[in-house]
Parts: C-alpha cells; sequence; structure tokens
C-alpha cells in the first residue's frame, strides 16, 4: 500500500491512491473466513483495489490490535467493510475499536448463500463489486 493511503496529514492533497479523484482516503477491508463468502469478499475487495475503487487494507492488522493500523482506519475518510456473513466479524472489530466511519455491505444480504468447501463464482463477486461501488457513491 502506498504511502498516501495512511494518516491524513502524511498523505498528499491532491492523492487519489486510494480511490477518490477528490483526495479522500477510501480502505476496503475484507471477511478472512474459510467458507466461500469469504472468497468473495476477499476477490471483491482486490478487484475494487486494482479497478481504482479504493485501497484495500488489513482486517487482521486491526483485529491484531496494531496501533498503527487502527489510526488509519481512524484517519480514513471512508472504511468500506465487505462481511461474509451475519456473523459481522469486520464490523465486530471496527466497533471494539470504536470505531464508526465504516460502511458495511454483507455477502449474504445480496442472496449468496454461505457454503464451507464450495469456491466462489466470478457472477457472486460481480455483484459484490456492484454493490460495493454503490455503497461508495453514496459515501
Amino acid at each position: 500500500m502506498s504511502e498516501c493511503c495512511g494518516s491524513k496529514s502524511s498523505r498528499p492533497q491532491s492523492s487519489d491512491c486510494c480511490g477518490s479523484g477528490e483526495g479522500k482516503i477510501i480502505l476496503l477491508y475484507a471477511c478472512s473466513g474459510g467458507a466461500n463468502v469469504a472468497e468473495i469478499a476477499d476477490r471483491a475487495a482486490r478487484e475494487l483495489t486494482v479497478a481504482g475503487a479504493a485501497g484495500m487494507f488489513c482486517l487482521a492488522g486491526l483485529g491484531a490490535d496494531i496501533q498503527g493500523m487502527v489510526q488509519t482506519a481512524r484517519d480514513a475518510d471512508v472504511n468500506l467493510l465487505i462481511d461474509g456473513c451475519p456473523m459481522d466479524c469486520a464490523k465486530k472489530v471496527f466497533d471494539r475499536h470504536g470505531i464508526t466511519n465504516y460502511r458495511q455491505i454483507k455477502v449474504t444480504d445480496l442472496g449468496i448463500e454461505k457454503a464451507k468447501g464450495v469456491r466462489c463464482t466470478q457472477k457472486q463477486v460481480d455483484t459484490v463489486v456492484a454493490k460495493a461501488k454503490e455503497v461508495l457513491a453514496e459515501s
């Protein structure tokens, strides 16, 4: 992740490296579970990053209480959480840290059933990417 996706004080004001032509820091955090919905969340976040919609960041780092990563999430203009299922793991990590500048997408809320041992499809990833773009356009 380039340094412009760090804290507001360290990034160039005209930066659009984290997905916004307006210089906003928009970070993505994907579910990392073992089911298909986690794979969907991860792949959607990676596709959004490659497309320049936002920058993917490390949910595990927040869960591990790495303070620099927690601060990066606090400093972001928008954090988009892509949770796989109703367990809401990403949301719970953010709530535990008192970070409120987030929007959440839940893969299972998009009509995709959670299943272990099943690979995701590109169509499912595309569904989540489209929803993420919609949510980010509202942010």
